[in-house]
């Protein structure tokens, strides 16, 4: 019997023994149940594997309804949400099947290892997409519901019991974390699981981008056999073992998602580059090629085959529903929550290695191998989206800071992925389009191929940030770099990277310089934030460096860091736990007031 049946009979209990439930014989009687019912869940869900992919999650919530969604390896005949107080409403749902998910010979999925080969190569996995809307729902109520879905053979596989509603009031006081750059890293799990016990409960989830690192690959979001793929991480259900200091600790994540919808922006890893069934799918990632070289290349391919031989987020966006631009769809958005208004721009680029050896198909140079060969160019850090001043979305986005949705939040926040001020290595060189310089001998024969990023041609600085200081934006949240910073510029916007969630890649400081080129036309920062602003000093406990002086960022591969918004009192805080330790507290480190404009305090 499944557990949500065991939930069931008890409501039917209590409907048709209302004249006992009025009593303390009835109380007691209930209670008694309510504690099986309770126990009976527990022990199901330490010794019963999910049937289903995934738990369901929600999206897209508005103000009468809220979509389902969940995953499975099977087609099925049937897939049901059943929700209402007394689990007695159900829907039907709508099922299409992922277009792109492959697994290959470097997944970690279905006991695969290097020495036990399953997937010699890229293997297209089936996995089949289930969405309810539902509907009629009264506004700020919170309701049971369960999920069920019915193999070809019959067999019905129910989920737990979750609870969900329409999107909030805007009166009503909201937890959102705000997260980015899982990526499987291996304290992501604990940094979830830590969010439920410092919390509890969360009304929704921001994340800046980078959900896992290679998105065709369907295990990273589902089933990897290490136990930290993205959507259990989410859900409760990752058994990611970390070892500190000899002590090893299982991690499970956080039950969020089931009952807080997801709102995402694309990384650089939900880009990925030319298709192949061949290659493995970490190559086809860092394989991204611009459009416009691939039209000049295969100049009689349609649509689909120019996005084959360039880049896609279709894997991305198939998962995910989320509200869509008219031009942009799915990659750029803005939606309203509470009394959020939320405004996702598609900012990443084509994320290239530093390195500037002959054998570097970098951000710098191209490969000399590849010099006479167009189509092995990696064409530098190029943007997939452009967001330069006159280009569709910088259109969209103007327009977005001009409507009435957006001047009437009291909360105005932008989320990207790509950082416009930080601490981190990423944000070197300048977000802009590369310029290439090909240099020849006297023969004509190319020499070098390399690339130049103008810092004054910066998209985000020269063209983005303008336009939201101009719209009164009081937070800009972001990732990329894997550390937590936060910044503060003269009209009080707040800029905030909380991205040392499961691993970090250090903060470009004077003993751990970004890799640069010398000799180049532009002078690339090795140290510092090279845009101007200085980052903004904890204000509750700063962690201290080697000489016990306070530091402005978390850079570290023992702490791990979240932050949440608290709407009801416009505060974002910030906090670490220590993996080395699992038996001590979450701290409170940083804390800071957005500043609301007295029109919208009313």
């Amino acid at each position: 019997m499944r557990w949500n049946s065991v939930y069931g009979k008890l409501l039917k209990f209590k409907r048709s023994n209302r004249h006992i439930t009025g009593t303390i014989a009835g109380c007691a009687i209930l209670l008694s149940l309510v504690w099986i019912f309770s126990t009976y869940q527990v022990l199901l869900s330490m010794t019963t594997p999910s049937q289903l992919l995934t738990d369901p999650f929600l999206q897209m919530p508005a103000e009468n309804s809220v979509r389902v969604v969940w995953f499975t390896e099977f087609a099925g005949s049937r897939h049901t949400v059943i929700y209402g107080k007394d689990l007695n409403k159900e829907v039907i749902a709508t099922t299409t099947q992922l277009s792109r998910t492959r697994e290959d010979s470097r997944s970690q999925v279905k006991g695969q290892t290097k020495d036990n080969l399953i997937f010699t190569q890229p293997t297209i996995r089936k996995i089949w997409r289930h969405e309810v809307k539902v509907e009629n729902l009264i506004l700020g109520e919170r309701l049971p519901y369960y999920v069920a879905s019915v193999r070809e053979d019959g067999e019905k596989i129910d989920s737990a019991v979750f609870t969900l509603r329409s999107a909030p009031s805007e009166k009503q006081a909201l937890k959102i974390l705000l997260t980015s750059d899982h990526q499987l890293m291996p304290m992501t799990a604990a940094n979830l699981e830590k969010v439920v016990e410092t919390v509890g409960k969360v009304d929704a989830i921001f994340h800046a981008g980078d959900l896992v690192n290679i998105p065709d690959r369907a295990s990273e979001w589902f089933d990897d056999d290490r136990g930290g793929a993205f959507f259990p991480c989410l859900q409760g259900r990752a058994r990611y073992e970390l070892e500190k200091n000899d002590v090893k600790t299982v991690y499970k994540g956080g039950e969020l998602i089931q009952h807080a919808p997801l709102f995402t922006t694309i990384g650089n890893h939900e880009v990925m580059g030319r298709f192949s069934m061949e290659s493995s799918l970490n190559e086809q990632l860092y394989d991204a090629y611009p459009r416009t070289a691939a039209q000049q290349l295969y100049p009689t391919e349609d649509e689909t085959g120019l996005k084959n031989n360039s880049f896609n987020t279709d894997t991305y966006e198939e998962i995910f529903t989320l509200p869509e631009s008219h031009k942009g769809r799915k990659k750029y958005y803005a939606v309203t929550f509470g009394d959020v208004r939320l405004v996702v721009p598609f900012i990443t680029n084509v994320w290239r290695i530093e390195s500037l050896n002959a054998d570097a198909k970098g951000r710098y140079r191209e490969r000399e191998q590849d010099l006479n060969n167009p189509a092995a160019w990696g064409y530098g850090q190029h943007i997939p989206e452009p967001i330069v001043k006159g280009s569709v979305q910088y259109n969209w986005l103007e327009k977005e800071l001009n409507s009435p949705e957006f001047k009437q939040a009291k909360y105005k926040i932008v989320m990207f992925h790509h950082p416009p001020h930080t601490l981190g290595g990423n944000i070197v060189p300048a977000y802009t389009d590369p310029v290439q310089i090909i240099e020849r001998n006297a023969d004509g024969n190319i020499q070098a191929i390399r690339y130049e990023y103008p810092k004054e041609a910066d998209y985000i600085i020269r063209d983005v940030v303008p336009l939201l200081e101009a719209a009164g934006v009081q937070l800009v949240f972001y990732g990329h770099s894997h550390l937590w910073n936060r910044f503060i510029n003269s009209q009080g916007m707040h800029f905030l990277e909380t991205s040392n969630v499961g691993n970090s890649y250090g903060a470009a400081v004077a003993e751990k310089p970004r890799k640069v080129p010398a000799g180049y036309q532009e002078d690339y920062a090795a140290t510092g934030n090279p845009n101007g602003l200085e980052p903004v000093m904890p204000t509750i406990a700063p962690i201290l460096d080697e000489n016990g002086q306070p530091v402005p960022y978390i850079a570290s591969n023992d702490l791990t860091v979240f932050s949440i918004l608290e709407t009801g009192a416009g505060v974002v805080s910030s906090y670490y736990f220590d993996t080395r330790l699992p038996q001590s507290q979450v701290v409170k480190f940083d804390e800071f007031k957005l500043k609301v404009p007295a029109i919208t305090q009313q």
